[in-house]
């Protein structure tokens, strides 16, 4: 008798452990919105651990979150397609009427069918991606499923049949760019002195803007041996200013530094430091203002699309600039004319000086991010808080833009003339972007 109950009550044990294994807890299905921050914010990692170029990495935000923009604007049927209106882009896919989708797993595998093909990390990428599909296999119907996700890989393989022509193919595999030692012609800079970043990527297909020469800016100072002359007065403006930082300007050149790839030295040992592109803090910022204003999913979609196609054209139109001038940096005329054991407070980025690439994107970025989601726009900054663990507080996307200007000519790695005359560029370019498109029907 004892045996036999012994018996009963180890078949009752293992029936609960295999009623146990068929009834697993179910995955809790996420919100739309953290599902696009978290997809953009998986992309931001991969970017950094790649170490791309910021010119490359605005590339990869520009492509990756419109094809997302495009499976999530069918939540709401007021949004417009952006490719629609884009150079280059053939008609956008559409859903099936009458048929059920999940547009939040459309636009997550629009999203990383996109990254597969622009970044490196395919692995780390696919990692993240399987989870995120095992939750929402947990929560839909099998049909829905499927059909979500088939259509997702449909417009990002859209989106990339346009990449394929951007011109990013015949960039790669160029000779490398050494400057020249003609009188104020960039040269690569101490104390790496590294080839120049990108000089073909003027020659990039812009997204909205006709031309890359379409928003020409003044040239710069002439070369002058005359000590009077404005071409040396700017190299000693530089020079003085650093020695006569502020704490506070200090540390508005480190929060706004963004160098993704700085080479740090310890005596004889050399390591890199990474951290955010230029492009990757103001896509942090879209992040924080559509969590601060609410934002449903179809209008974070559109804000990180939208801002990345100002970052994109942006940084083509003043890398157009850039290698057209070859403006030679601040550190080269001030170690050769005034002190040459000076260096600036931050580390001179590889490529010409004139005009700010990060004054030039910054102040595109927050032109539309002003439209979207209104001046006096207050918000914390914590972009950058997880690399560095600084954070700022701003009034205003302007007065971020702004700040994020001066804080080049403070880190001692521009001219104030370069720094302005970029920022007019970048207001120029996100107004012209923004009149351009028709964002609701």
């Amino acid at each position: 008798m004892m045996r036999s109950l012994k018996v009963l009550a180890a078949a009752f044990t293992i029936s609960l452990i295999i009623a146990g294994c068929n009834h697993k807890q179910k995955i809790k299905l996420k919100s739309d919105t953290d599902v696009l921050h978290e997809n953009v914010d998986q992309l931001t990692q991969v970017i950094i651990y790649d170490a791309f170029s910021p010119p490359v990495a605005s590339r990869i935000y520009g492509y990756t979150t419109l094809a997302a923009y495009e499976a999530m604007r069918f939540q709401n049927p007021k949004y417009n397609s952006i490719a629609n209106q884009l150079k280059g882009f053939k008609t956008m896919p559409v859903p099936q009427k009458g048929l059920k989708y999940n547009y939040a797993l459309a636009a997550t595998r629009a999203l990383f069918t996109v990254a597969h093909k622009v970044t490196f990390s395919v692995d780390t990428l696919k990692r993240y991606e399987d989870k995120v599909f095992a939750m929402y296999k947990d929560n839909l119907d099998e049909e829905t499923f499927n059909r979500s996700l088939a259509f997702g890989d449909t417009i990002g393989k859209a989106v990339l049949a346009r990449a394929k022509f951007d011109n990013y193919a015949k960039t790669r595999g160029k000779p490398r760019f050494l400057g020249s030692r003609d009188n104020g012609k960039w040269r690569p800079t101490a104390p790496d002195y590294l080839d120049g970043v990108e000089f073909c990527w003027g020659t990039m297909e812009t997204f909205v803007v006709k031309s890359s020469s379409d928003f020409p800016l003044p040239p710069p100072p002439p070369y002058s041996e005359d000590k009077n002359s404005t071409y040396f007065k700017q190299n000693l403006n530089v020079y003085e200013q650093s020695k006569k930082l502020t704490k506070e300007q200090v540390e508005i050149a480190k929060f706004w530094d963004d160098n993704p790839f700085v080479i740090q030295h310890n005596g004889h040992m050399m390591f890199v430091n990474k951290k955010i592109t230029p492009g990757g803090h103001w896509i942090g910022i879209t992040a924080i203002a559509c969590k601060k204003s609410k934002a449903d999913a179809a209008k974070t979609a559109q804000a990180y699309a939208m801002t990345a196609i100002a970052l994109y054209d942006a940084f083509i139109c003043g890398w157009q600039v850039k290698y057209t001038t070859e403006y030679i940096r601040p550190v080269t005329v001030i170690n050769d004319k005034i002190d040459p054991k000076w260096l600036p407070l931050l580390q001179t980025p590889p490529f010409p000086e004139y005009p700010s690439g990060h004054s030039d994107i910054s102040a595109a970025s927050a032109v539309v991010l002003t439209h979207l989601f209104g001046d006096n726009f207050e918000y914390q900054d914590t972009s950058d808080l997880r690399y560095i663990g600084m954070q700022r507080h701003f009034k205003s996307f302007y007065q971020a833009c702004d700040e994020t200007s001066i804080s080049r000519y403070y880190g001692g790695i521009h001219y104030k003339f370069s720094v302005d005359a970029a920022a007019k560029q970048g207001r120029e370019i996100g107004n012209y972007i923004w009149n351009t498109l028709k964002l609701e029907n």
